[in-house]
Order: structure tokens, then C-alpha cells, then sequence
């Protein structure tokens, strides 16, 4: 059967064929947008989690307001990108509304996928470039180093210390024996008592001050890793969902594109919201 042709200007589009230069051009642009708004929220302190000490005295607003902004973003970018791709969409001459609206929003919902993809790339390759710009050369690098540095650094603090002293072994199996409070059980007798040890060893400090110092050592490492655990479980749940409407968005702005590009009216949903929106202005 021979497939049905459409023609655009001087080129001829099949009705069956799908549109990769939109697509491309609309998750471009949809990526180039979200990095741009979330660079502008990195700067200004927007973020859901951070290994800062600075950071966890953030309010739980602050986490929220993050993680609504982080979905307020993805509808916007995804959105822009879709919409590109249905403008730019070679349309059908013949053919139902529905049927033209239904590839103006398949191409949107590609547009959101690859945006995905490559946003996911960009997120791995900077990820990897800070870790490998941040680690340490040697193998004694400590799991909760990057979350536990700041009460590593005021466990092992001495008044006094030889120089060319290496502790990097010290912190990474205290780092191990604090990552432990956070559970059910929390620091075993055993540990808290071999940590005291390694303490004033290591620092000169008498058996009481080791004592007390492991004591709000390992508090204060609980009340970092419980706060990191909800900040990610935020994060999740915001990503999630920012990521499922911005599919929603991207499908709607491809149809409302088409419809531009097209001279169509709009849909009866895009109206009413429309008219919403007017009413809301006008009324002070």
C-alpha cells in the first residue's frame, strides 16, 4: 500500500514518517534551558542536598521549596523543547485533528526522552569529573569522607601535631565506624571504645575528653546521615515527579506548537485555562 504524502513547501513528508530534526532541536533546546535554570538555582542556594556543613542547618522549606522548584523547571524546560518540535513538525494536509495532534504530542513525548538521555549523560560526566578531581590518590579514602569530612576533621583536631603527619587511614576507618551510627543499633561498645583510643592516641587528649568528643562525634554524625537520608528521599520523589510531568508538558506544548503552526483555535482545556488566567488578571 502506498503510503499518503503531504506537501510542505518543496519537500514532500510521508504521513508515516517520523520527524528526528525537531525532536533534536526541541531536546536541545529543552536541555539548554534546564541546565540554565538549574545553574541559576545552584547559584543562588537552591539545592535538596549538599555535603556542606553550612547546608544542614537548612529548614525543611527550604527542601521543599527546592524540590518544587526542581518540578517547576522540568515543566518549563520540557515544554519549551516540545513546543520547538511541534512548530516545527511537519504537518499533514490531510488527515484528522486527532490524528495530527496525536504525532504532534509522540513527538513531544520524544523530545522529553532524549532530553532525558542527555541531561542523564551530562549529570554522569560532571559527576564523574568532580569525583575524580576530588578523591584522593591514595586507596585509605574513607566512604563518609564526603558527608563526614567536618566531623572527622573536629575528631582528630589537636592543639599540637608533628608535621608530615598522614591520617588518611585514621579518618577513612573512623569514617567506616561513624557511618554505623545511623542504625538500628548504632556504634557497638567495641567500636566507641577502640574510636576513644584512636582518638587521644592520635590527638594527646585524656581518656575523658577522647570520651566526650567521640560522644558528640558519633551524634553528630547520626543527625548528618539521618538529615542527608531525608534529603534524598526528597530528592527522589521530586525528580520523580518532575520528570513525569514534564511528559505531561512535553505532550501538551508539542499539540499546542502544532496547532500554531497549523492556525488551528486551540483545545478546549488550552481555553478554558486560558480565560482562567484572564480572569485572575483582571480581578484585583
Amino acid at each position: 500500500m502506498a503510503l499518503e504524502t503531504a506537501v510542505v513547501g518543496p519537500q514532500s513528508v510521508s504521513s508515516n514518517e517520523f520527524q528526528w530534526t525537531p525532536v533534536i532541536a526541541g531536546a536541545l533546546a529543552a536541555t539548554a534551558l534546564s541546565l540554565i535554570l538549574v545553574t541559576f538555582a545552584a547559584a543562588v542556594g537552591l539545592g535538596v542536598s549538599s555535603t556542606s556543613p553550612t547546608w544542614r542547618d537548612a529548614s525543611a522549606a527550604l527542601w521543599i521549596l527546592s524540590g518544587i522548584y526542581l518540578i517547576l523547571q522540568a515543566i518549563v524546560s520540557f515544554g519549551f523543547g516540545a513546543y520547538i518540535a511541534g512548530r516545527l513538525r511537519c504537518s499533514l494536509v490531510a488527515g484528522s485533528t486527532d490524528e495530527v495532534e496525536n504525532r504532534d504530542g509522540l513527538h513531544g513525548l520524544a523530545v522529553w526522552a532524549l532530553a532525558v538521555v542527555i541531561g542523564s549523560a551530562v549529570a554522569a560526566f560532571v559527576g564523574a569529573a568532580t569525583v575524580n578531581r576530588t578523591s584522593p590518590s591514595t586507596t585509605n579514602a574513607s566512604s563518609a569522607e564526603p558527608l563526614l569530612s567536618y566531623e572527622l576533621d573536629r575528631l582528630f583536631r589537636a592543639a599540637r601535631r608533628p608535621p608530615n603527619v598522614d591520617l588518611r587511614a585514621d579518618r577513612a576507618e573512623a569514617g567506616r565506624i561513624l557511618l554505623t551510627s545511623s542504625g538500628h543499633d548504632g556504634v557497638s561498645p567495641d567500636d566507641r571504645t577502640y574510636l576513644i583510643q584512636q582518638v587521644g592516641s592520635t590527638t594527646g587528649l585524656s581518656a575523658a575528653d577522647a570520651e566526650r568528643r567521640v560522644d558528640n562525634g558519633i551524634a553528630n554524625a547520626k543527625t548528618a546521615l539521618v538529615r542527608s537520608r531525608r534529603s534524598t528521599i526528597i530528592f527522589a520523589f521530586s525528580l520523580a515527579t518532575a520528570l513525569l510531568l514534564g511528559a505531561v508538558a512535553a505532550w501538551a506544548a508539542a499539540c499546542a506548537g502544532g496547532r500554531h503552526r497549523d492556525g488551528a483555535p486551540f483545545p478546549e482545556w488550552m481555553l478554558h485555562s486560558e480565560k482562567l488566567a484572564r480572569r485572575r488578571i483582571v480581578i484585583p
